[in-house]
């Protein structure tokens, strides 16, 4: 029982410490959310809230884009679903680096505070995954999100533009440092990476895909190309075991 207890502490304050850039990157960006947040009528303490409960831009900006057009509340949970429904994968995916009796409530907790780059640094620990590194890691990141937000709307439009698309620059950044480092350690991820990358960018110009949102090219995306990697380069259970 100490051991596990000892265990769950330092597997807290690894997430800490790594969730620590996260939450910098967060802050910085999350201003341009804010802004977005007050040009739709929000105050500082609605966007606080707001980003406390939805950690993720593209949904915040969908659900902020449909307040500013007085859409109704169905319209908002919605396009808010369409946006963030990539995390149904990542859900899926975590799930599995999960011990079988892990507690419902670590398994919500984890699920609340799920981002793309908190997803990444989670999925790339080896072995089973702690969830008090998760727990840790979105005690550092999630706050600065929020706050970040509240800040922006207070700043409005005093800043100027070309610094907030500086912020916003700042969030692919630090995902590139999260999935890149992985990408080195082996080449089928490294080749996946660039493979993403690329069909991603064909798919945003490409006739009738192009019509789609973001999220739903996301998650057609992340289903064909890991199905295809899965089925040209399996793992070996003795891989996973060594983990």
């Amino acid at each position: 029982m100490f051991n596990g207890l000892k265990n769950n502490i330092s597997s807290f304050r690894r997430g800490m410490m790594d969730g620590i850039p996260i939450g910098l990157g967060y802050l910085a960006v999350s201003f341009s959310l804010g802004i977005a947040a007050k040009n739709a009528g929000l105050d500082a303490v609605q966007g606080l809230v707001a980003s406390f409960l939805c950690s993720a831009s593209a949904g915040e900006y969908a659900g902020f884009t449909v307040i500013a057009s007085h859409g109704a509340y169905f319209e908002i949970a919605l396009a808010t679903l369409v946006a963030n429904i990539r995390y149904l994968l990542m859900g899926c995916a975590m799930s599995q680096r999960l011990k079988p009796k892990t507690p419902l409530w670590q398994r919500m907790l984890m699920a609340f505070h799920l981002t793309d780059e908190l997803f990444g640094i989670a999925i790339a620990r080896p072995g089973y995954l702690n969830p008090y590194y998760s727990f840790g890691a979105a005690l550092t990141a999630a706050p600065p999100w929020a706050i970040g937000t509240m800040l922006g709307v207070i700043a409005g439009n005093i800043l100027p533009q070309r610094l907030v698309s500086a912020f916003s620059v700042a969030l692919f950044g630090m995902f590139l440092a999260v999935i890149i480092p992985e990408g080195k350690k082996n080449k089928v991820v490294m080749a996946t990476i660039a493979v993403s990358f690329a069909l991603s960018l064909i798919c945003t110009y490409a006739p009738y895909i192009s019509s789609l949102s973001g999220g739903t090219r996301t998650v057609i995306l992340t289903v064909i190309i890991s199905a295809v990697a899965a089925l040209l380069f399996p793992r070996k259970d003795e891989e996973v075991i060594a983990e």
